[in-house]
């Protein structure tokens, strides 16, 4: 199994809340050249508190066989033709091991946030991924732009903003998923799904799976044209006392996931929808501190992936195997013996039956 890692390595607590400081900027080529060392496959980096593109062209200069993954980066906030030339730039500087991932935001954030106005986002997405590879394809085959859809109509590139022709132009393209609904265009139009960390094995197989074949079936595409990237909570410890202490942790995390409605088919998949109904409830009330208390130790041993170092990383081998491709995975690096340690646990992964 191919392993990837997130920036900042093997610093967050998974039972953190979404509000990890920002990632060291000036220590990010010695970061992934740290990741590169270890054995990783890939790195990655999440769009929250630093553009995506930025820090994996720090990484870029400092690395030679990483795969770079935004993971994800905001798709609509960007025009396609910005994203093109940012993911072609970075497929250049990389000698072609950058991978776009994208991401399509919530509603609210879209309109709050961005001040944009939303669509619906499979259709928009495919709109956008198109629009992307057409501006590609333009500077690639010296062919005219000319991509026409619902959202967009793109007819000008002046020789003065075109690149021309790359070594690698095949740029893979990633889309995040929680839905069947977005899991199916991934089927149809893209190279990889990343599923949300919330989503169980259970619900991998029996919902995104399913719904992956059914758009590479529409789009006439091979069963195993796209890649699944998992990216679990992980939750590790040198000790089975530590352990305990950092599962408690988690549940804070789960339970912020279970009151929001983008994440409910999960729980509903599992029974746990009136869990996630008195979550909502005391999320709107903002109780956060009461909302971990309603989470079971079912929920937790099912949503994240549990063991001591020397479990670890035959656990999310185990969890994964044999219905994801890849895995992002990561422990706590605090000095050279921490080092040796993920090292270790990151060849037996990649080495694993």
């Amino acid at each position: 199994m191919k392993v990837e890692t997130h920036l900042p390595l093997g610093k967050v607590d998974p039972g953190i809340r979404e509000t990890e400081k920002p990632v060291d900027l000036p220590g990010v080529p010695a970061d992934a050249a740290l990741v590169e060392r270890l054995g990783f496959d890939g790195l990655v980096l999440t769009e929250t508190k630093e553009d995506p593109y930025v820090v994996m062209a720090l990484a870029a200069s400092s690395t030679e066989r990483l795969s770079l993954t935004t993971a994800v980066a905001m798709a609509f906030p960007r025009s396609p033709t910005i994203t093109a030339m940012a993911a072609w730039t970075l497929q250049r500087a990389s000698r072609g091991r950058f991978v776009l991932g994208l991401g399509t935001q919530v509603k609210g954030h879209i309109e709050r946030r961005f001040g944009m106005t939303w669509h619906k986002p499979g259709p928009w997405l495919e709109d956008y991924v198109g629009a992307v590879r057409a501006v590609w394809d333009c500077w690639q085959h010296r062919t005219p732009l000319d991509f026409h859809s619902t959202h967009y109509d793109l007819t000008l590139m002046n020789p003065l903003f075109d690149p021309g022709p790359i070594e690698h132009p095949d740029i893979p393209v990633h889309i995040a998923a929680v839905n069947p609904h977005m899991a199916r265009v991934g089927g149809r139009i893209a190279d990889g799904v990343r599923p949300h960390p919330i989503c169980t094995r259970r619900y991998l197989a029996e919902v995104l799976q399913p719904a992956i074949a059914l758009g590479t079936a529409d789009a006439g595409r091979a069963n195993d044209a796209v890649s699944v990237v998992a990216s679990p909570l992980i939750i590790a410890a040198a000790t089975e006392a530590e352990l305990e202490a950092r599962v408690s942790n988690v549940r804070s995390r789960i339970s912020f996931y279970a009151s929001t409605r983008t994440y409910r088919p999960v729980f509903d998949l599992h029974g746990w929808d009136d869990v996630a109904d008195d979550l909502s409830v005391l999320s709107r009330q903002g109780r956060w501190d009461d909302m971990e208390h309603r989470i079971s130790d079912e929920m937790v041993e099912q949503i994240a992936v549990i063991g001591t170092y020397d479990q670890i990383g035959r656990n999310v081998v185990d969890r994964y195997r044999g219905i994801c491709d890849r895995v992002e995975f990561s422990i706590p690096v605090n000095g050279p013996a921490d080092a040796e340690r993920l090292a270790a646990i990151v060849a037996d992964m990649q080495n694993a039956d």
